[in-house]
């Protein structure tokens, strides 16, 4: 025991010492090309498209392992469909973003002219998660890379088949010097945090976030956080509720509802709890004919989160709420970890159930008494990432904009927002901070570097009034300048 302890931490420490290793050979190499060209740019996005393209049945094959079972199709949807749009997009628009941005010099200071240039930070780190591990480690790739940057993935502890393909991929299309995969449990994702990136991207738990934040405030790293949350779904009195149902419940068992933007509990209006479940529980049944066992059903990730799971109802039911499921439970459900839709209805507010992100297929139900009713629920909590209402009244729409700040918001269906790539995507307050996806990821991991040039030697400008020693004059202009 005492040995297999030693070669563990052997292997820790090597481990360790390689990222640091593959961080100063990244720096180094950014030295060589501060400023990449946008050919060198356009070469590295098209070089991450063919990777994905060619690897994807490795891909898909590797997150169904780390998964115990996912579905191939919503791994070719989520990892594969979305990760080449966003490359697309990017190369189709970074000759765009990298142009100076001109900005107004004011009449004080002509002939000056004002610019602002995107300048790449350096060596970027991303450290992704395990729900969607591809997605999540390659679209923030897109952005850093189409502005300049060196690269490194710190790959989830739970997903290391996964982590291991995407190496094995990476070495295959990038040298080292320009993208590198890394695995490791907790002491390496420790380490990693508290490098001296140009710019850190973590998305996972607020709790993980929160030490990853610590780590990077030693060095000032600027940190782009992706936490998730409770993410609402509020349905109007107006709108179709057996449609609410069919789109509700694709958010919620879509992977599973491992998914930081899954809608996490729903708002019904009064007296509309039974309609609305019997009609989750018909579609639920259409999407799935052989129910959770079906092969197109995501399994938990591992023990611990099913387990979780059980105790956040369990405990529920104790409190005095009502649960129904969508099927019975049987031991090859449990030894799958196939987790049947379950509804939890008018659970305690105090709740586990009502203060965690659930993060899988438990849904509580509410009923509200108007949109206003339903709002007062939301701001009793942290902002969530986001914030799904289903209405046809403009006015209402409009209502829940300007009463509620989350991340994000999306009328008439759920999770969808995620996938826009012209559309920047982040948290606010406890859901996390910072932008990427589109322009914004570009801004995010490049320096805006404001440029300010005076033109011509010895001539005149309206600044030159303002020179010592200070008279009339000075005054004068002082006081048009608002001074």
């Amino acid at each position: 025991m005492i040995e297999s302890q030693t070669e563990h931490d052997a292997l820790e420490s090597t481990a360790v010492a390689h990222m640091s290793q593959v961080f100063e050979a990244q720096q180094e190499a950014f030295s060589l090309e501060p400023f990449p060209t946008l050919d060198v740019r356009l070469d590295r996005l098209v070089r991450l498209r063919k990777m994905v393209e060619q690897g994807s049945e490795i891909i898909v094959a590797a997150v169904s392992q780390d998964f115990g079972h996912r579905s191939p199709d919503e791994s070719r949807i989520a990892e594969i469909a979305g990760t080449i749009t966003a490359i697309d997009y990017a190369i189709a628009r970074v000759r765009r973003w990298m142009r100076p941005s001109r900005r107004q010099a004011t009449i004080w200071f002509l002939p000056a002219s004002n610019q602002v240039i995107a300048q790449p930070l350096s060596v970027v780190g991303i450290m992704a998660p395990w729900n969607y591990p591809v997605n999540l480690a390659l679209v923030p790739l897109v952005s850093a890379l189409a502005a300049g940057n060196r690269v490194m993935i710190k790959m989830s502890e739970l997903s290391p088949a996964t982590g291991q393909a995407l190496a094995n991929l990476a070495k295959q299309f990038f040298d080292v010097n320009e993208l590198a995969v890394l695995g490791g449990e907790a002491k390496e994702s420790a380490h990693f945090s508290s490098l001296p990136f140009g710019h850190l991207l973590f998305t996972g738990s607020s709790r993980v976030g929160r030490m990853v934040m610590s780590a990077a405030a030693q060095n000032l790293t600027p940190v782009t956080l992706e936490l998730g949350g409770k993410c609402p779904a509020i349905v109007d009195g107006d709108y179709e509720l057996d449609e609410a149902a069919k789109r509700i419940l694709w958010g919620k068992t879509f992977n599973a509802a491992q998914t930081c933007v899954a809608p996490d509990y729903v708002m019904v209006p009064k007296g509309q709890t039974a309609a609305f479940v019997e009609a989750m529980t018909r579609h639920y049944h259409a999407n799935f004919p052989q129910g959770a066992l079906s092969d197109q059903y995501t399994s938990i990730v591992d023990e611990r989160g099913h387990s979780r799971l059980t105790g956040l109802v369990d405990a529920a039911k104790r409190a005095g709420a009502e649960v129904r499921v969508c099927e019975p439970t049987t031991p090859e459900h449990n030894r799958r970890r196939k987790f049947p839709l379950t509804f939890v209805l008018n659970p305690n507010r105090d709740s586990a159930l009502m203060q965690e992100e659930i993060f899988g297929p438990v849904l509580p139900v509410l009923e509200h008494d108007g949109l206003d009713d339903a709002l007062r629920l939301v701001k009793q909590g942290e902002h969530p990432l986001a914030l799904y209402y289903f209405g046809h009244s403009s006015n209402q729409r409009e209502s829940v904009l300007k009463k509620s700040l989350s991340g994000g918001v999306a009328f008439n269906d759920v999770m969808l927002q995620f996938l826009q790539v012209d559309m920047a995507f982040g948290g606010v307050g406890a859901s996390g901070f910072g932008r990427y996806h589109g322009k914004e990821g570009f801004e995010t991991f490049s320096h805006l570097k404001s440029v300010f040039t005076q033109r011509g030697m010895g001539r005149f400008t309206g600044l030159k009034l303002l020179y010592p020693p200070y008279g009339r004059l000075g005054r004068l202009v002082t006081s048009l300048m608002g001074g």
